[in-house]
């Protein structure tokens, strides 16, 4: 399994980059991703979504369809687009150090 080293952790990802696990997830991971997904400040916005992916994954241990995180959060699927620009699977539930989504998110 390949490892990534940022700001004195080692993070276990899996060949997409996703986390081995949501235990893992922590300060340095959101910089981590942060930096790769080429955003430069998170707002409350992007932790509304971050919050709520945790939450959902952590009650029903998969990730929320886009309905469903569009409906939760309040946020069109445009505006989860500004704020995570490789989508709401890729950016968000990556940030959010849920695992690779294997449907839609």
């Amino acid at each position: 399994m390949p490892e990534i080293q940022f700001q004195g952790k080692t993070f276990n990802v899996d060949d997409d980059g996703f986390i081995d696990n949501i235990e893992s997830w922590c300060p340095e991971w959101v910089e981590w991703v942060k930096k790769e997904e080429g955003i430069a400040e998170l707002t409350e916005d992007h932790w509304k979504v971050i919050n709520v992916l945790q939450d959902y994954y952590k009650k029903n241990g998969i990730a929320p369809m886009v309905r469903i995180l569009s409906k939760v959060t309040g946020f069109k699927l445009k505006r989860i687009y500004e704020l995570f620009p490789s989508g709401p699977g890729k950016g968000a539930c990556k940030m959010a150090g849920l695992p690779k989504p294997i449907g839609c998110v």
